[in-house]
């Protein structure tokens, strides 16, 4: 019972110190109990349900939630703060410890209970009042009861918070304390007396950064000698409402569509509080303080002061975007701590809200009727036409689609929106005929990219109607076909007639005359008759001219009409050109190269011809006249276009010409004698070498040379 009287002393010492620091660290309203010790006269026992003595306990926030443990399990606090007793009690022992807890305090009371007698058994927890706190300890355990210690304490340091007891100590024992805030990182945050136990803080503390400290105590010898522990000593930091909510962004964004119905959640704004979440330091409320502008209500919007959701307040026949005086509205928000009573602090951000359009307005025609002048025959924009819609540009709600629905059977027309303006641009796509329509009557519907929203709807100011008026204008004459296309025969004689050009002027309503001239004539080939319009060869068809492709020769002829303006058109004449036999073939290639060794010496010759088929091959490649040569050489045919050159005999390293005669297959056929150069070279391994052979004839010149020089130096 002595060990129990002493660790109830030490228990009862460390919350006197925790009060005391309490009361140093805060200003005001302390929470916990209000008086921490309240004594009983015990008068034989206690009836059930007779109140021993009020309590009296503040959390400095309304005490929601509060809770009550008695370390007697016979006694209660009930709902007015009243001890009482759950039965008739006789052994009630001498002393009850009142736990009251609850998100914003948790703190200890002591009931003496005079001229009681000792309650008999009680365990060490019963004393200490801790209920299912604290484990159930030995009578001669080491005891670290847990600590607190408000964040924030003013000098002077250190400051005791409690004391460590054991109750086996004698004079030759001390205490030690290791862990986190003693001999480790931070260290020196808290120290111990050695002799008499009592832990002190040497310094300003700060929950946020480190909200509890977990560190061992010990006892032993002089000679360092365990005695008792280590035990777990715990020490908490107390919260104080040292940190102002605090929004992510300064300002924030959200919009909302106009119309929408009341409670249209437009967006959520929170803030953090970096203080202890459990109590009231950290627990915000949400309010607009400012609305810009305040028009039509100071009050279209409000925000759920838990949530923090920002919903629509004004109805939505007011929620309109097209009469509202802006299109963006700015609100203060403020985020309080203390479930934001004026004690509390604040934090501030910006809200920015957007009303969006939906499409709730027709596109309209500025007018019902629009005119434009066209020249005949020209392209491009004819119209601008204009529309009212009082959406919002840059969205599908205004953007507009125009469409024809009447009067373009033949589909001349065509329009677009010019996305600068959201004009209508009526463009002629075909060329018109004065002399077809002069007048054409269009209907043109305008709608919007976005659907109307259900009761809108396209009305008569929708549609409008474009008159056209066709301009009368001077055309050129046109060529008819385009392009003309003949056949001729190359080489016919100067002056043949090729072709007759038709054109005709569109301009039937008025009586001109047309006159024809050449615009370009590659070769120089052709004239035109300026009135008749036939033409003529005025040189030779010449089908292997370059300016003849694939057999055809074009020319580019001009009509003109003696309008006021006269006014011009072009006409295409292509001239298939056939084949004359008037190119002789030729051989190919020019140079060969044999070994001088005769079993090797073979090569390998063409015959081609600038004319064509059926002027051209098969090729006749045969022997010149010159006698003696089939001794030396044989020519023999390969196809109808190849043939294979053989030297018969061995000859000297030199270069010779060899004759040949090569004919065609025209009708009648064109044969060439020409000459080929034969190159008589040393072959050896597969190696052809004629650097040394020169040329017989270029020998004899050179020796003629040597000798016409000695005659002249003599």
């Amino acid at each position: 019972m002595e060990i129990g009287i002493r660790i109830l002393i030490v228990f009862l010492v460390s919350q006197v110190v925790h009060i005391g620091a309490q009361k140093e660290g805060e200003e005001g309203c302390v929470p916990g109990f209000q008086v921490k010790e309240y004594q009983v006269e015990y008068n034989g026992g206690f009836q059930k349900d007779h109140p021993l003595t009020q309590v009296f306990f503040d959390d400095c926030a309304g005490n929601e939630g509060l809770a009550f443990e008695v370390s007697h399990p016979d006694f209660q606090v009930d709902e007015e703060m009243n001890l009482v007793a759950r039965r008739d009690v006789m052994d009630s022992g001498t002393v009850m410890f009142i736990h009251g807890v609850n998100e914003q305090a948790d703190d200890m009371a002591q009931v003496d209970i005079v001229g009681a007698p000792p309650r008999s058994p009680q365990t060490l927890r019963e004393i200490l009042g801790l209920g299912q706190i604290q484990p159930y300890r030995s009578k001669r355990a080491l005891f670290a009861p847990r600590m607190h210690v408000n964040e924030n304490m003013e000098p002077p340091f250190p400051k005791v918070i409690g004391t460590v007891m054991s109750p086996g100590m004698e004079n030759d024992h001390i205490f030690h304390m290791t862990g986190s805030g003693a001999d480790q990182d931070p260290k020196g945050v808290f120290t111990i007396n050695r002799v008499t136990g009592e832990v002190s803080v040497s310094q300003e503390l700060d929950r946020e950064a480190i909200s509890s400290y977990t560190l061992e105590v010990s006892v032993t010898d002089l000679s360092g000698k365990l005695v008792e522990g280590p035990v777990a000593l715990l020490v908490d930091v107390n919260d104080q409402n040292d940190n102002r909510p605090i929004f992510k962004e300064t300002r924030y964004a959200g919009e909302v569509l106009e119309g929408s119905p009341t409670g249209t959640v437009v967006m959520t704004m929170t803030a953090e509080d970096a203080d202890d979440p459990r109590l009231q330091n950290a627990v915000l409320r949400y309010n607009i303080v400012r609305q810009s502008p305040d028009k039509p209500s100071p009050n279209m919007f409000y925000i759920n002061p838990e949530s923090g959701n920002i919903v629509t307040v004004i109805s939505p026949t007011l929620l309109d975007r097209e009469t509202l005086p802006t299109t963006q509205y700015e609100l203060e928000i403020v985020a309080q701590d203390m479930k934001g009573r004026d004690v509390g602090l604040t934090g501030t951000a910006t809200a920015t809200i957007t009303i969006t359009d939906k499409n709730d307005h027709a596109p309209e025609f500025t007018h019902s009727l629009f005119q434009a002048n066209v020249d005949e025959g020209s392209r491009g924009v004819a119209v601008n036409l204009t529309v009212d819609d009082r959406d919002d540009p840059a969205t599908g709600a205004w953007r507009a689609i125009y469409s024809i629905i009447n009067g373009d059977p033949t589909q001349n027309f065509e329009i677009q929106t010019n996305p600068d303006n959201n004009e209508g641009m009526l463009s002629v796509v075909k060329p018109l005929d004065y002399e077809s329509v002069v007048f054409h009557t269009l209907l043109i519907k305008v709608e919007n990219e976005d659907p109307l929203v259900p009761d809108v709807g396209y009305g008569s100011s929708s549609t409008a109607t474009v008159h056209i008026t066709v301009l009368d204008v001077n055309e050129g004459p046109v060529f008819f076909p385009d392009p003309l296309q003949v056949t001729k025969m190359e080489n016919i004689p100067l002056g043949s007639f090729v072709a007759l050009l038709n054109a005709t002027d569109p301009d039937v309503l008025q009586s001109q005359s047309i006159r024809f001239a050449v615009l370009r004539d590659p070769a120089n080939w052709l004239s035109v008759n300026p009135v008749r319009g036939t033409v003529n060869t005025s040189a030779n068809l010449d089908r292997e001219s370059p300016y003849v492709h694939d057999n055809k020769y074009t020319a580019i002829f001009m009509a003109t009409d003696n309008g006021s303006r006269p006014a011009s058109g072009t006409g295409t004449l292509v001239i298939h050109l056939e084949d004359y036999n008037d190119n002789a073939p030729y051989v190919h290639p020019s140079v060969v190269r044999v070994c001088e060794d005769t079993k090797d010496s073979v090569v390998i010759v063409g015959g081609r011809d600038r004319d064509i088929h059926p002027n051209a091959g098969p090729f006749k490649i045969e022997l010149g006249k010159q006698p003696g040569l089939e001794k030396t050489w044989k020519v023999s045919r390969v196809n109808n276009t190849h043939a294979q050159i053989m030297l018969l005999q061995s000859m000297k390293r030199a270069n010779y010409q060899l004759p040949l005669v090569v004919t065609d297959s025209g009708l009648p056929p064109l044969s060439n004698s020409t000459e080929i150069k034969v190159q008589v070279c040393t072959c050896k391994k597969n190696r052809m070498d004629c650097s040394s052979a020169g040329s017989v004839c270029s020998n004899l010149m050179m020796l003629l040379a040597l000798v016409l020089l000695s005659l002249f130096c003599l």
